[in-house]
């Protein structure tokens, strides 16, 4: 009786140690799962729509709510070599754009991330 009692109880125990490790290893799938989709959305957002300089120009002076004489002065430049710049008739010197980028609170590589 008493093995019988024993071997009843070795089966019962292995048992919930499956379905242990049966629930743990859902519960890793279903984290597992999450993770892949927040990832993607992360992926998502940090695709960015590719632009020509000037709309990228545009877009990183108008998102910090600055005007065109503001940034000219501020760099050193007129007015209409920003608004040039902005067009896509001209393009900035390489200091021009690394002075945008810092006044616009960003890396020249992040700018240049978002050109075609």
């Amino acid at each position: 009786m008493k093995i019988s009692a024993i071997t009843s109880t070795i089966a019962i125990f292995f048992s919930l140690l499956i379905l242990v490790a049966f629930v743990t290893l859902i519960v890793l799938i279903i984290r597992a799962l999450l993770k892949y989709l927040k990832s993607k959305e992360v992926r998502d957002e940090k695709k960015v729509i590719k632009r020509s300089l000037g709309e990228a120009l545009k877009f990183h002076r108008t998102r910090c709510k600055m005007t065109q004489e503001f940034v000219a002065e501020t760099i050193g430049v007129s007015r209409q070599a920003v608004s040039k710049w902005e067009k896509g008739d001209s393009d900035p010197s390489t200091s021009n754009l690394f002075a945008l980028a810092k006044l616009y609170g960003i890396s020249v590589e992040e700018l240049l991330k978002e050109v075609e």
